[in-house]
């Protein structure tokens, strides 16, 4: 059975609507997915309804930035409660810390003579402050794309130059994520419920069995084995210790938009599924 359960839409990340997305997941005969928008539960509902008109099997997800022991890493969390108040308080208050890392480096960048409305932008996103699209906010003004030309002094420039060229500048500032502690996370989940997933582990080099250990005993549930972030050895490096620790295995695209232009590649699903036959005790998941 194929199945996605890790995607993002546009309540954070991604480019496609919850909508959208459900219709794209139809279209390549997914079974069963999960979204998981950063540090934001804002598009579940929406992709529940639009699932159930596809007959695809929503599960509850998110993607967390999370910190354990000094380490910075990603985590997948799935069938929580929604609803739950302090998971909701937790989340606004990194929506918030998040916001006020984006402005900081705004306020350089007008300071250096970039054209924006700060305020203006910021508004638009009430939740998840993405970087990707602050970068389109950025380009979409003509006096800012004449400056990011001269001085990044290239023939094409993608997003990612402009990201490292002005939210990783040490002289400008460095935009790092909005991390919640891993016990901050398990404390959570006694309540609200779910499994704890390690996401693209081999994407970050954080395949380590002493590490492993460490978030067995923590409590952490799972890892995400089959991604597009893994090379075929990683992903048998992470079969192996993921039966030695007795973990439920996951796979997710991290699909985040068509790539558009010419290329010939324009998403994942042109080279790259995902069949829940291959992952051991998946179905804790997705039932």
């Amino acid at each position: 059975m194929l199945i996605d359960l890790q995607f993002h839409s546009t309540y954070s990340d991604g480019f496609l609507t919850p909508n959208e997305l459900a219709s794209f997941l139809k279209q390549q005969g997914i079974k069963v997915a999960s979204l998981t928008d950063h540090n934001t539960v804002g598009g579940l509902s929406q992709f529940r309804d639009a699932c159930k008109k596809k007959k695809i099997k929503a599960i509850n997800g998110m993607e967390l930035y999370v910190t354990y022991q000094k380490k910075k890493m990603n985590m997948l969390w799935y069938n929580f409660d929604e609803d739950d108040i302090e998971l909701h308080k937790t989340l606004r208050n990194s929506h918030v810390r998040r916001r006020g890392s984006v402005r900081r480096i705004l306020e350089k960048l007008v300071e250096k003579g970039f054209k924006l409305n700060i305020d203006k932008t910021l508004d638009k996103y009430i939740r998840y402050v993405p970087i990707n699209y602050i970068v389109g906010d950025i380009w979409a003004v003509p006096d800012n794309r004449a400056k990011i030309r001269k001085e990044l002094n290239k023939k094409i420039i993608r997003e990612d130059d402009i990201i490292h060229a002005y939210f990783k500048n040490f002289e400008i500032g460095k935009l790092g994520e909005t991390y919640i502690s891993l016990g901050k996370i398990m404390k959570l989940r006694e309540k609200a419920g779910g499994q704890i997933i390690l996401n693209h582990p081999g994407k970050h080099s954080r395949i380590r069995e002493d590490l492993w250990e460490d978030f067995k005993k923590a409590g952490v549930d799972g890892v995400e084995i089959l991604s597009p972030h893994h090379s075929v050895g990683a992903i048998m490096y992470i079969q192996d210790l993921a039966a030695k620790f007795d973990f439920i295995e996951t796979g997710g695209s991290d699909f985040h938009r068509h790539e558009g232009g010419n290329s010939l590649i324009q998403n994942y699903s042109q080279y790259f599924r995902i069949n829940s036959k291959y992952l051991r005790k998946v179905d804790e998941i997705i039932g």
